[in-house]
């Protein structure tokens, strides 16, 4: 195994009346619904504290990795929380969310400055993350040195028509001894989309948390494409939806056509379990991607940006084959 938990926790760090400290499991109820009431008001919702309803946005991220959790607080009430996932070499910053009665006052900054020491110790090359395409957003993520690159489109799909069976089976499925040449094989994946790109930490988590399954294709030269899956109520899809957290194949002669396969095998996915939508991100810079998934019937919901630390475009380049929005 590659990818392995940071045990040393983040210093307590307080300016004027915030304190900034590690995440705990007890503070789990109060950042989801900071989370919440912050984007639902950011988004004008007239119940801002039911944002995105029926998805675990918080506790499944804490249990993929503690250590990479963080909490604002003034006094004893928690007023933001952030998260950092570790995707080998590249990392993603975010969610971050302040309580809006604490909005611009350098709470962000503040949980900003408590990621970079393990951004530093895993040596990341390169940290991206999402955010809805407002001055307000792109201005503090440009102060914290992340610049604008491509947006990125959010989109759905009904599954009303079941794709002929693909061919695939799921990493959960697979025998204890099978699993580490099957992670090896999706790191040879990535690691050709930007070197050293690893969802191990993915493909680990949806496994022992249950959230879904990672759907694993391929052909006469082994596993050719895989796809992290969250499916249903208590994932980050939410009820009756399968979302692709991540999404790619082998790039070479006869990319589309495995992209393809690997789409149809997620919707079989998703249908076997009687889900009703398939829910992917991704950046507009893959174009070939893009245009993929609006040919077989997805439509964007929202579209946000993709903001990147440096201001490279890492794998958001024509002709990637990659599904993910980096939330």
């Amino acid at each position: 195994m590659r990818t392995t938990l940071d045990e040393t926790a983040a210093p307590s760090v307080t300016d004027g009346d915030i304190t900034v400290a590690s995440l705990e499991e007890s503070d789990l109820a109060a950042a989801d619904a900071v989370l919440r009431l912050a984007f639902g008001t950011a988004l004008g919702l007239p119940e801002p504290q039911r944002f995105a309803e029926g998805t675990e946005l918080v506790r499944t991220r804490f249990r993929a990795d503690p250590a990479r959790a963080f909490k604002a607080e003034a006094g004893s009430e928690l007023v933001g929380c952030v998260f950092v996932s570790r995707w080998g070499s590249y990392s993603l910053f975010g969610p971050l969310a302040v309580r809006p009665d604490y909005w611009d006052r350098g709470v962000g900054r503040l949980l900003w400055e408590a990621c970079l020491p393990p951004l530093e110790r895993w040596r990341a090359a390169h940290t991206a993350l999402f955010t809805r395409a407002e001055p307000k957003n792109v201005h503090l993520y440009q102060k914290l040195g992340f610049w604008p690159g491509s947006l990125t489109a959010l989109t759905g799909k009904q599954l009303d028509v079941v794709p002929s069976p693909v061919v695939s089976h799921p990493f959960s499925e697979l025998p204890a001894g099978a699993r580490e040449g099957a992670l090896a094989d999706c790191r040879l994946l990535t690691d050709a989309l930007y070197p050293g790109l690893d969802l191990e930490q993915e493909i680990r988590s949806v496994d022992l948390q249950a959230l879904g399954d990672t759907i694993l294709l391929d052909d006469e030269g082994g596993i050719c494409g895989f796809a992290v899956c969250h499916a249903g109520a208590g994932s980050e899809a939410g009820p009756g939806a399968c979302y692709l957290k991540f999404a790619t194949v082998r790039h070479g002669e006869g990319t589309p056509q495995r992209f393809e396969r690997l789409l149809d095998a997620c919707e079989g996915y998703a249908a076997a379990r009687g889900l009703t939508r398939l829910l992917a991100g991704v950046n507009t810079g893959r174009h070939e991607a893009y245009r993929s998934l609006l040919d077989r019937g997805h439509r964007a919901f929202a579209f946000g940006v993709a903001m990147h630390r440096p201001n490279e475009p890492g794998y958001d380049r024509p002709g990637v084959y990659t599904v993910d929005d980096g939330r």
